[in-house]
């Protein structure tokens, strides 16, 4: 039996042994630079609990694949009725909650009715509006009665706020969730990482990896440091990426580097002075250099936008010229706002490196026209708290990175405070219209409203770039939401 490795060279047998340790692994340690609040998305707008539950732990009826198309989960196949206001959805045979509990048709009913409940803290309540009702035909079928129809309908079932949870566990879902994916909660450290572990009597196909461990590195350097010691085996949406072609350039890694829905915003609060006057919302505009904010936070890996829409979709309109870079303009429509001397507000920044980078050179590009910016660089918690929550700002960075949202801007209490009712009937003419060509023509109707609006400062589209061992597959490299999808990946030699 050992004899042919006795007759090996030491350089071919050391190779051979590490060749299968690396197929023989199950485990991974993957990085993120944002620890979660808690552990429910259906109960907060932080992207980051789904970068580390969705499709591991949590799955829905429908779920996002890494192109963004929307394919079966929980719901294997699905019928509409002709009028387009009912949808009868057949669930998968044989799922089991984390628990050991049963997921059936109750189970749906009671998720979408905590969702669209006149109490719910769902932070994408409005996805789940339209359900006038929901039906129980059996375990296995479940009938969703709508007020009208929604082409939008299995795009909303797919996000993160839209997964399935029991009754029996949802009381302690913040500390520890209950799914029905393919990854259990096994252990949560706080300010350090979240273990999950494969579940082994998952519905479907078995994950490849057993063990699965996300440590949170908030700062760039840290993260650097980590990776190139390898002290974790992937990093995903690294935050340094001036360090990139270091990586690029050492064969014990990859690098990848992805599209995002992310729109990276400088928002505005337009129901506080002096951002309830358009003049003053379209000088912020102009006094931006979106190029140097690109080149200077992000080593020029993002896209300029215009609008908040993705330019990878095939119904984004290039608006970028509405708000190109004029600091005499932005002066000019500051004095006609009688604010000539210009004026001071916070700019309240989140952990990730696009704001606290992107926030010093806005800071700057501010002050040249006038306008003076109080910094304050706030952990994301606050920021929920004090920006989303309590809408206790005058500017802020962040970005929104969940699928296809322009319609937040509909939202009369959203944190950003538009609400316009044009764009609200928009929205609704919109999830009534299933014609592609007469979607198209009201999606560039909303994108140039809220652009001639200047309700936000549109800066770039969030690039995502994830460094990893070279002998990981599986990883997306894409992120068309905030997810970081284990159910592929594999160690290979």
């Amino acid at each position: 039996m050992t004899a042919p490795f006795r007759t090996l060279p030491a350089a071919a047998l050391l190779a051979l042994i590490a060749g299968t340790a690396a197929a023989e692994r199950t485990d991974l340690t993957i990085a993120l630079q944002l620890e979660p609040p808690h552990l429910d998305p259906t109960s907060a707008a932080a992207g980051a609990i789904d970068s580390v539950l969705y499709a591991n732990v949590f799955e829905g009826l429908t779920r996002f694949t890494e192109s963004g198309a929307i394919v079966p989960a929980l719901a294997r196949s699905w019928e509409t009725a002709d009028d387009g206001l009912a949808w009868t959805f057949h669930l998968a045979q044989g799922v089991t909650f984390h628990d050991g509990t049963a997921f059936d048709a109750e189970d749906v009913k009671f998720t979408l009715d905590r969702a669209r409940s006149e109490g719910s803290v769902n932070a994408q309540k409005a996805l789940f509006e339209g359900i006038e009702s929901v039906e129980v035909v059996n375990p296995q079928t479940v009938v969703l009665h709508l007020a009208q129809p929604d082409g939008n309908l299995l795009f909303n079932l797919a996000w993160g706020d839209a997964v399935m949870v029991a009754p029996e566990t949802v009381a302690g879902i913040k500390t520890a969730p209950v799914g029905t994916g393919p990854f259990r909660f096994s252990d949560w450290r706080q300010g350090d990482s979240i273990v999950l572990e494969a579940y082994d009597s998952y519905w479907g196909e078995a994950p490849a990896l057993n063990r699965a461990t996300f440590r949170f590195i908030s700062d760039p350097t840290a993260a650097f440091a980590a990776v190139m010691a390898q002290d974790v085996d992937a990093f995903a949406g690294f935050p340094a990426p001036e360090t990139l072609p270091q990586f690029e350039a050492d064969p014990r890694f990859q690098v990848l580097v992805g599209t995002t829905e992310g729109e990276t915003i400088l928002a505005m609060n337009n129901a506080r002075a002096p951002f309830d006057d358009v003049r003053v919302r379209e000088a912020v505009a102009h006094a931006i250099d979106r190029q140097a904010v690109i080149d200077g936070a992000m080593e020029g890996l993002g896209i300029p936008i215009g609008t908040h829409f993705a330019p990878h979709n095939p119904d984004y309109e290039d608006l970028t010229a509405l708000s190109i870079y004029d600091p005499e303009r932005s002066k000019a429509l500051l004095a006609e706002a009688g604010l000539a001397e210009g004026f001071t507000t916070t700019l309240k920044l989140p952990p990730p490196s696009y704001a606290r980078r992107g926030g010093e050179i806005i800071a700057a590009q501010l002050r040249a026209v006038g306008i003076e910016t109080e910094v304050q660089n706030i952990e994301w918690a606050q920021w929920l708290e004090e920006v989303f929550r309590g809408k206790d700002f005058g500017l802020t960075i962040v970005s929104h990175t969940e699928p296809f949202d322009i319609g937040i801007y509909g939202r009369e209490d959203y944190y950003f405070g538009y609400g316009k009712p044009e764009f609200r009937d928009l929205m609704d003419r919109l999830a009534a219209t299933a014609d592609p060509s007469d979607r198209t023509a009201l999606l560039h109707e909303a994108q140039e409203m809220i652009a001639h609006d200047f309700v936000n400062g549109y800066l770039f589209q969030l690039a995502y770039p994830t460094v990893a061992d070279a002998r990981l597959r599986g990883l997306w490299t894409n992120a068309p939401t905030q997810a970081t999808d284990l159910t592929g990946v594999t160690w290979s030699e």
